[in-house]
């Protein structure tokens, strides 16, 4: 375990103000487009979190915090952490109203739309949550399969934000620049997001689906 403290380069004793703006410097270093790595930018984000609690439940401790943890984060506007709010859509829904997947105005069609909370809703993706899990932990059944980057089963379109592809052995260089990504691994760095998410169903995915296994959501 690594001291936050440590982290975010603070002596234990820093106050709110010392502890924010080094938050601040830190993450602009850490951040993938400045030259650093999302495991970097991911454990700053972690050590200035977990500071933040312990001045909200008054604990002086700052047990540490574990390099091999995922806990991702916003783009280097380097504000405080917060969980990532998602509008999602079910590509089903845009089949059966013969929607365009790159319609500016699909999100507000859907919005108007007769749709379950299924098919069209939002949810919180929480700093050490990968889209999937957060849609899992939400009670969705987005579909996935391997949940390593390896297929394109759990796949989804980004119509709006930034979402971190850290482990990626599967999706082509074209269709990641049209907005394609996996949520299994796929970490926000926006605090808003707007997916479709069962987008395996398009013909340009076909080639990169596994076929159902038994851990498979189909």
């Amino acid at each position: 375990m690594v001291s936050p403290f440590e982290v975010l380069d603070v002596d234990e004793d820093a106050d709110d103000e010392a502890v924010e703006r080094a938050y601040r410097e830190r993450v602009k270093r850490a951040h993938p487009d400045q030259g650093g790595s999302v495991e970097e930018f991911q454990l700053v984000r972690r050590a200035y979190r977990e500071l933040s609690e312990r001045d909200a439940d008054g604990d002086e401790s700052g047990d540490g915090v574990d390099p091999a943890d995922v806990d991702l984060t916003e783009d280097g506007e380097a504000r405080a952490p917060a969980s990532t709010r998602v509008e999602f859509l079910d590509y089903e829904a845009i089949v059966d109203y013969g929607w365009s997947l790159d319609d500016d105005e699909l999100f507000r069609k859907a919005s108007h739309a007769d749709l379950g909370p299924d098919a069209h809703g939002r949810l919180l993706v929480h700093p050490d949550e990968s889209l999937l899990e957060a849609a899992e932990r939400s009670g969705f059944a987005w579909p996935f399969s391997c949940r390593g980057g390896a297929c394109a089963n759990c796949a989804v379109y980004l119509a709006e934000g930034k979402l971190s592809q850290p482990t990626d052995h599967i999706m082509p260089d074209d269709l990641a620049e049209r907005g394609f990504r996996l949520s299994c691994n796929g970490y926000p760095l926006t605090d808003e997001l707007s997916v479709v998410f069962n987008v395996k169903q398009r013909p340009e995915l076909d080639d990169l689906i596994l076929p159902p296994g038994p851990f498979t959501r189909r």
